[in-house]
């Protein structure tokens, strides 16, 4: 059987519920947002949660170098028509699904409306049946990040202690108020002291200027496995899953899993995607 066949039965003997679609930004890029989400993913999946990621940062798709992977096709060619959705899906550890994205492409917010339409029907049929959907969003502040962590309603913020990468969250934090996305601040490569610091200044001005109650999810220390691993092409809590980054990392998920989901937004979320990038 074939591995496009195999998934296709998988998804089909799912059961139909509702997946918690989370989507991972940052303010700025370099600070690790990416390997948070592999990693994030692995960890969900090694739980025996049924995981999409699902590599949205159209500017430098490399979620499946993270992950060690080759696929044969991406994102681009299912936009240009060339082949299903299901076709272009790699599994990864654990049973951790993978939809490729593809670096440069920039025209998901400019699809014409048949071919977005198409490409949200396929999504939401193989959305079925999931435990959760991480989407790797890009980092910075534009239309096609805020679209992603919109539709989903619950959104990860990723920051280093830098000022400039605090300044930049801060930025990012504030477009995602005003589209009521739930929000959580997880601070990488960080010392306890120094990432507990940059976390309450900016929760501070969350709750100044926004009045905003921002959780943090967990402070991911700097820590030269993360490095090593990288270079290895495997994800840390796969290659090192003692290091400090990956129980730390793990601490987060358990917080992220134990807090109550966000209220239902009406309709999934690839059809608020569309809805939210055909304006």
């Amino acid at each position: 059987m074939d591995q496009a066949a195999g998934l296709r039965r998988l998804v089909s003997e799912r059961r139909q519920d509702a997946a918690r679609v989370i989507a991972i930004a940052s303010g700025k890029g370099g600070v690790g947002k990416t390997n948070i989400a592999v990693n994030l993913g692995l960890i969900l999946a090694r739980q025996g949660r049924r995981t999409l990621l699902f590599d949205a940062d159209l500017g430098l798709a490399n979620v499946d170098i993270l992950l060690g992977l080759i696929p044969r096709y991406s994102l681009k060619d299912v936009v240009g028509g060339e082949r299903r959705l299901e076709e272009i899906i790699v599994c990864g550890p654990h049973g951790l699904l993978l939809v490729p994205g593809a670096s440069g492409v920039q025209e998901l917010a400019d699809l014409a409306p048949p071919i977005r339409d198409r490409l949200i029907g396929e999504l939401t049929s193989l959305a079925m049946g999931l435990d959760v959907i991480l989407v790797d969003a890009g980092a910075g502040i534009n239309r096609t990040v805020l679209s992603f962590a919109a539709a989903a309603g619950e959104a990860i913020v990723v920051a280093m202690p830098e000022p400039t990468s605090i300044t930049d969250a801060y930025g990012l934090i504030k477009g995602l108020y005003r589209l009521n996305v739930t929000m959580h601040l997880l601070i990488n490569r960080a010392g306890w002291t120094e990432g507990r610091q940059a976390a309450d200044r900016l929760r501070g001005a969350c709750q100044r200027f926004l009045q905003l109650d921002l959780p943090l999810l967990g402070i991911i220390p700097e820590d030269p496995r993360v490095g090593q691993a990288v270079r290895r092409q495997q994800p840390f809590c796969q290659a090192y899953p003692t290091c400090p980054a990956a129980r730390a990392l793990e601490e987060a998920a358990a917080r992220l899993w134990g807090k109550e989901l966000p209220p239902n937004r009406g309709g999934g979320f690839w059809q608020r995607l569309s809805r939210l990038l055909g304006r």
